[in-house]
């Protein structure tokens, strides 16, 4: 954990200076710059619909898409929870 930083904000994930509450985005428990806050591959400006996040980079939806394929952070779903239990989380039983 961190030491408090008295008198600034958190620190941007992206450049690393401090983020005033004005300017700063949240994303998956960091700060960003607004500015800061962009695509790491088309360099457009993300928001919280828009941001699929791998590991610690950022990315918009469709270069995610094109570099990891469409499932995954921005889909709302883990790789392995796709098509396995359809039914069982819901109290669904197979019929057998």
């Amino acid at each position: 954990t961190a030491m408090p930083n008295w008198g600034g904000g958190n620190k941007c994930g992206a450049c690393g200076r401090t983020v005033y509450h004005a300017e700063e985005v949240q994303c998956d428990g960091r700060s960003f710059h607004r500015c800061c806050f962009l695509c790491m591959v088309c360099r457009k400006n993300l928001d919280s619909t828009t941001v699929a996040i791998h590991d610690a980079e950022v990315y918009c939806k469709s270069c995610y898409g094109k570099k990891y394929g469409p499932k995954g952070y921005g889909y709302g779903q883990g790789a392995g929870t796709l098509n396995m239990d359809r039914g069982e989380r819901l109290g669904i039983k197979p019929e057998r």
